[in-house]
């Protein structure tokens, strides 16, 4: 399994999740799918002609003539290996002899986190937020 993103909205506002699909999923009536199986896409754009030096100092310039440009675009991608945003933590009891927790990041407000997961939490969980703060959520109504 790897880390992805997934986005969640609340109330018109959205915040980027990064998670293991199921580690996620586990706590949410409604499953989140990760950004990333909508796949990546070739683009074009196209880049104007200009002039150009060949080597710094250059006195002479060079023109270049007006070209299409293609480039990949991955909506899931991310730079390096840190995960991207804050931390927050879930723990959550479905009846279970030991709880589950599990720690996920997200980017955005947390506000509207803690929107998204009053909406769709499908058991009571413990939201703590980067700071540590502890929110009690009951599970959503179906």
């Amino acid at each position: 399994m790897a880390i992805e993103k997934h986005l969640a909205t609340a109330g018109g506002k959205t915040v980027a999740i990064w998670a293991e699909t199921p580690n996620i999923n586990y706590f949410l009536k409604t499953p989140l799918t990760p950004v990333s199986q909508a796949g990546a896409t070739n683009k074009q754009s196209l880049v104007s002609a200009h002039t150009r030096r060949q080597y710094p100092g250059d006195t002479t310039q060079v023109n270049v003539s007006a070209s299409a440009r293609e480039y990949l675009v991955d909506p899931g991608a991310r730079n390096g290996t840190a995960l991207p945003g804050k931390s927050f933590v879930l723990v959550g009891d479905a009846g279970l002899p030991a709880e589950e927790r599990r720690q996920f990041t997200y980017v955005g407000r947390f506000m509207d986190l803690h929107a998204f997961l009053v909406n769709q939490a499908k058991m009571q969980v413990y939201l703590y937020s980067p700071t540590g703060k502890r929110y009690v959520i009951d599970a959503a109504n179906p």
